[in-house]
Parts: C-alpha cells; structure tokens; sequence
C-alpha cells in the first residue's frame, strides 16, 4: 500500500518535470539557431507540425519514463525506510 510519503515524492517529481519542461519550451534558442530558423521560415505548416509532434512525443516518453523511476525509487525508498524502523524497534526491545 503506497502512503502519503510515495505520493508527495511522486507529485514532487512531476511537478518539477513540468517546470523542467516550461523552462525548457519557453528559453530562448540561441543565436546561431533563430538565424536558421529565420531562413527556413518558408517551410510548410506540415514540417512545423510534424516537428511539433515529434517533440510531443519526445517529451511525453521522457516524462512516463521518469513517471517510471520514481515510482521505482519511492518502492525502494519505503521499503528502505521499513527496513531501518524494523532495526531501531528491534534494537530499541533488546
């Protein structure tokens, strides 16, 4: 049974993805790529959608990936935690 504890971790790590994907979809490109993409600004709205989708995906795979890992972690995490409560209570009745 997953407590509070795995459940604040969790929102935690979305949240922060979230953030992590907000800063990176509205930084500024660096010089170099605004000038390419000036000069390329005639490409058909299929490209610029396919792109959008592509990067859509991209991003949707990173963050179930990272979905996946601290589900994975807080499992571990808890059960670590069990493990150490398990010895004080045992070293705390000896």
């Amino acid at each position: 049974m997953r407590g509070w504890r795995t459940k604040f971790i969790f929102l935690l790590i979305v949240y922060f993805a979230g953030f992590a994907t907000a800063i990176y979809t509205l930084a500024p490109a660096p010089d170099n790529e605004a000038r390419i993409s000036q000069k390329s600004s005639h490409r058909s709205f299929a490209h610029s959608t396919f792109n959008s989708e592509q990067f859509t995906k991209s991003v949707n795979s990173g963050i179930h990936k990272c979905i996946d890992l601290s589900k994975e972690a807080a499992c571990r995490i808890a059960e670590f935690i069990k493990e150490k409560i398990e010895e004080r209570q045992h070293k705390a009745n000896s």
